[in-house]
């Protein structure tokens, strides 16, 4: 029996990567619902070659027939009255997060692209799940490697767990010079093919940060115990070391279909050449992290000490910081000084439900935008 698929975000890049495997794989899966933002042109044609009964259009109303479900509960909407076996959530930010919530109480194991459902909500989304006996499957090509890494080894044999990062663009460019960035130098990520938002958190590392909070919330390790290397290759994705200091590591070429296809073949290995090197020639480097070149990884380790809604916080300034960034109306070292004002605020108040850290994001973000909009009326 094929696997029915629901995929979020599907004219997204995680959304593409998805549809790829799944176009190798038919034998395997079915898709059942696919939601946009508002690329209502290139849902139609994904729902065209699959032949998907429901489509869903979130950032806006539509009167288009094809659309099933449209406007702004329209996913919670169509993953509540749509059947399937697992949801692959690529929506980017925190629009996420209730959708990963809607997708475990609707009874459907979730292959996890937003790692801002774990950021913002780590603790509540992980009991949801293991309340409702569903699986949160990360799809990060870090830690779907953490992942597998760690399956069926003993929690108390494990030393550290260490992430990569390729160190982005300015890895080598001189810190006096970062002044002198441009949207379009950040945004030549020399590694991935990724979407504006997350090219740029891979620059100024702010997405590896999210990635050590979700590491700490997937795996429930501390920060002290959570390492990340610069490794600009990019072919080792994680590394785990064990007590007798053994390392442990998933290699591939950097290909998002990897992580993505293991995850929707779980507990089963996905059969493909995605991901396929040959390690002849080769080379395999790590430095470590210089924190006055990356400090919002810094500040993400501190968020992680300083726990409550601190995270929250994290997330929801750079998430804003970073738009602003985009529409050019501030410098790229603004971001981190901007995260580091919106966290020097007290935080410690610890959401008890998802609607508390919707609200407490939300504040945050007006925070953030109040704090901006002064600086750039200076």
């Amino acid at each position: 029996m094929k696997k029915r698929i629901i995929i979020l975000g599907v004219t997204g890049s995680i959304g593409k990567e998805t549809i790829e495997v799944i176009r190798k794989n038919k034998s395997f899966f079915e898709i059942v619902a696919i939601s946009a933002h508002n690329n209502e042109e290139d849902l139609i044609l994904i729902s065209d070659e699959f032949k998907i009964p429901i489509l869903t259009l979130s950032g806006r109303k539509t009167k288009n027939s094809r659309i099933t479900y449209s406007g702004p509960k329209s996913i919670i909407n169509m993953l509540n009255n749509t059947d399937a076996d697992l949801v692959v959530n690529g929506i980017a930010g925190s629009e996420g997060l209730l959708p990963s919530v809607a997708s475990l109480k609707s009874g459907k194991d979730l292959a996890l692209a937003n790692k801002e459902t774990i950021v913002m909500a780590g603790k509540l989304i992980m009991n949801l799940a293991k309340q409702l006996n569903k699986k949160i499957l990360p799809v990060d090509s870090e830690h779907s490697a953490i992942f597998h890494l760690l399956e069926k080894r003993d929690p108390d044999t494990i030393k550290e767990i260490i992430i990569t990062a390729s160190g982005g663009p300015f890895r080598l460019t001189p810190l006096k010079e970062f002044p002198n960035i441009t949207l379009k130098d950040a945004l030549k990520h020399p590694t991935w093919k990724m979407g504006r938002k997350i090219t740029i958190d891979s620059a100024t590392m702010a997405n590896k940060g999210l990635e050590v909070i979700e590491a700490h919330g997937l795996f429930s390790f501390p920060e002290n115990k959570i390492k990340v290397l610069i490794h600009p290759e990019s072919r080792v994705h994680s590394l785990i070391r064990t007590i007798d200091n053994s390392m442990f590591a998933q290699i591939s070429s950097p290909d998002m279909k990897v992580p993505i296809g293991n995850a929707m073949f779980y507990p089963e290995l996905m059969r493909s050449t995605f991901g396929d090197l040959n390690l002849e020639n080769k080379n395999l480097s790590f430095f470590e992290v210089d924190y006055k070149r990356y400090p919002l990884l810094k500040y993400a380790y501190n968020t992680i000490n300083y726990g409550k809604a601190y995270p929250i916080a994290y997330n929801a300034a750079n998430e804003i910081a970073v738009n602003f960034f985009l529409d050019n109306k501030i410098h790229y070292t603004d971001i981190s000084n901007i995260v580091l004002n919106i966290l020097e605020k007290d935080w410690s108040e610890e959401p008890q439900s998802f609607e508390e850290v919707i609200n407490t994001n939300q504040t945050a973000r007006e925070l953030t935008n109040n704090y901006i909009e002064k600086i750039i009326r200076k």
